[in-house]
């Protein structure tokens, strides 16, 4: 046996979505249902768990023997699943990693090592993360069954008690014999339909390296990270009164049955002179600051109450594992046009700041749940609570979280493909971008706080926004007129970066160019030592780290200007399968963005050893013994991969006893 393609179906009480596979496996009344199989691309079989059947010894030593490739789609809640079922067989799930001092945490499941996605497969191909989505695209004969989230509901979640069905909570086998039937039909047909997506894909196989990546990203996934769950539960217990007090404070001023209600509140605000289209958070602040009164007041009461902080607290409670780790949070390719790491569950992408200065003081007080004494010293909870978010998360006991992060890192890298030397030069010399960027710009000197350290700002918000071919537009989207800058100072700020940064502008159109000609002659091109080519209907784009974008059916088609522009079809804004429009300046995001996520990467096979518990963007988090060297960590993340030569990194750090940004 040489490769085993398995699917299964399962049950439990606890919710997948909310909950992530980890805890889902971890509920008492957990178990599998059906095990289907194919082994080396033989008949696809199915054993009946949930009627008696048993799985054969070869194949639960399969699941543990390394020499043997377990093939899935979504592989994780196959591993993660069958790794309970074996764990209450008492079969050991990997004795190298049972007695592993750096395994912690992953002890508990199934080693990765030997085990492949397919949907990470699809991903790397630029196609849907779905089953059903990439078997239409590819045009499969045996397509995944529609009819399963039906039976999913029937059979693999609890059901409402009512007099027709006895008042039962759960539908097993023998409740329809029939749909049971069909159950394992859709079973069957999964395995099938996986089997063919890699037949399919065969011709582009994903390399080792991104297949050893993914199993750096489902350790980590494993390890989890610890959350304090006394300050979690006090922090939910704080914003449930806080809203009270508030939405009581409000109803006295406004005298309104519903406050939060959007109608409601406009229609009080119209009677009290004022009339505004949108309640949206920037509306809210703006109207703050121009009016007074019980107006203001009602206004300020609203914007504490739409903190919506209360939500990631609960996300943790509901995905904290029976260690409080939270597992699962990381999904491996999630965004396939770059091949970056999407969040899940928590969402430790988009966590709120913090600039509470006695952060460490803030925390006790929730996690005492002295709610008088939060209120007499932070005049808004709410936001209070936001800012506390982060801190959350705690390392094992004995440990500290060791956080370090690139810094800026698209600029070094945008800068290092284009050729952009005076920028290569200001971080060789340790330099501030936004300063040397400004002074290029404006041809004056800037310093922060220090001479010109007015102009530091634009020359910020002209960093963030302008390096991808963004304008007026992208200046206002990134809060430029918000930040102080008048509508005419946005063209001349975007000319005057485009001139300080002629290479950049070079590159994205020399980009644009190429693949261009690619599409229309089928003939590859290279630009900056970046190599597009068509293959089979595809276009890729090789980059320098050896890994490959793929964009599919690409066309040349016109755009609302009446130019020539590129089109792919992928995944767009509406989350649905459809053509996307792009061009160079976009394609250099894409190539900026992924190279990014590299050196990230880079940097986690260099730190494998190290327990890396979490990961946001360009920054790692790890979870060591306080007696690690913290600069030793930054110049080991600050390594350049052998392929990106002449390239300057810069990674800095700190050491805490919770997370925060520092």
């Amino acid at each position: 046996m040489n490769n085993i393609e398995i699917d299964i179906e399962t049950y439990s009480s606890v919710s997948l979505p909310k909950c992530g596979v980890y805890k889902y496996a971890e509920s008492p009344d957990f178990e599998i249902l059906l095990f289907g199989y194919s082994i080396d691309g033989g008949e696809v079989q199915t054993i009946d768990l949930a009627c008696g059947e048993k799985i054969p010894e070869v194949i639960l030593d399969a699941l543990t023997d390394d020499n043997v490739t377990k093939w899935a789609f979504n592989a994780q809640f196959e591993r993660v699943c069958l790794s309970r079922y074996l764990a209450d067989m008492g079969i050991s799930l990997d004795p190298f990693h049972d007695n592993h001092p750096l395994s912690r945490g992953c002890a508990r499941f199934l080693n990765p090592a030997s085990w492949r996605c397919s949907m990470v497969w699809s991903a790397y191909m630029g196609l849907p993360l779905s089953l059903e989505g990439v078997g239409a695209v590819l045009g499969l004969e045996k397509q995944k069954l529609t009819e399963g989230k039906d039976l999913i509901r029937y059979f693999s979640v609890p059901c409402n008690p009512t007099k027709s069905n006895g008042g039962r909570t759960r539908n097993l086998p023998e409740h329809d014999t029939e749909k049971w039937q069909r159950y394992k039909s859709y079973n069957i047909r999964d395995v099938e339909t996986e089997m063919q997506i890699q037949q399919k894909l065969s011709k582009f196989p994903v390399p080792d390296e991104i297949w050893d990546e993914y199993h750096i990203d489902q350790e980590i996934n494993d390890r989890g990270i610890r959350v304090d769950m006394p300050f979690v539960e006090q922090a939910i217990a704080i914003d449930e009164l806080s809203r009270k007090r508030l939405t009581a404070a409000m109803k006295d001023i406004t005298e309104l049955d519903n406050p939060n209600s959007v109608v409601q509140m406009k229609s009080w605000l119209s009677d009290n002179g004022l009339e505004t289209d949108t309640l949206g958070k920037k509306t809210v602040a703006a109207l703050i600051e121009e009016t007074d009164g019980e107006v203001s007041e009602a206004l300020s009461l609203r914007q504490q109450l739409a903190k919506s902080s209360v939500k990631k607290y609960q996300a943790m409670q509901n995905a904290a594992c029976l260690d409080n780790r939270c597992r699962g949070m990381f999904q491996f390719y999630g965004a396939n046009r770059t091949g970056r790491f999407a969040g899940r569950l928590v969402q430790l992408q988009n966590l709120p700041q913090n600039h509470v200065p006695d952060l460490e003081q803030a925390r006790s007080l929730v996690r005492s749940g002295d709610m008088d004494a939060l209120d007499m010293l932070y005049e808004d909870i709410p936001d209070t609570l936001s800012q506390l978010i982060r801190t959350a998360f705690i390392p094992a006991d004995g440990q500290k979280f060791y956080v370090a992060d690139f810094s800026a890192i698209e600029a070094r890298v945008i800068a290092w493909f284009a050729g952009e030397d005076w920028r290569t030069q200001v971080f060789k010399d340790g330099g501030d971008i936004y300063c040397a960027s400004a002074s290029q710009m404006f041809k004056v000197p800037v310093e922060k706080h220090g001479v010109n350290g007015h102009l530091r700002q634009k020359g910020k918000i002209a960093e963030l926004a302008l390096g991808y071919g963004g304008s007026v537009g992208a200046l206002k989207a990134m809060g430029a007129l918000e930040m102080g800058l008048a509508e005419e100072e946005l063209q001349p700020l975007v000319n005057a970066w485009r001139q300080s940064n002629p290479h950049i502008v070079r590159f994205w159109w020399d980009v644009d160019t190429a693949v261009k000609k690619v599409i229309k002659e089928k003939q590859p091109q290279m630009v900056k030592g970046v190599k597009f080519y068509y293959q089979s209907g595809m276009l890729f784009i090789l980059l320098p780290s050896g890994r490959t974008l793929a964009y599919v059916k690409p066309r040349i088609g016109e755009n609302r200007f009446g130019g020539a522009s590129v089109t792919y079809e992928g995944v767009g804004g509406t989350k649905k399968w459809e053509r996307i429009e792009s061009y160079g300046p976009k394609f250099v995001e894409n190539i900026v963005q992924a190279t990014s996520r590299d050196i990230l990467m880079y940097a986690m096979k260099t730190l494998r050893c190290c327990s890396i518990v979490a990961h946001v963007h360009d920054e790692l988090i790890i979870e060591a013994n306080p007696k690690m060297s913290l600069d030793v960590l930054c110049e080991q993340m600050a390594r350049v991969p052998p392929w990106a030569n002449g390239l300057i990194l810069r990674a800095d750090g700190y050491v805490c006893d919770f997370y925060r940004k520092d």
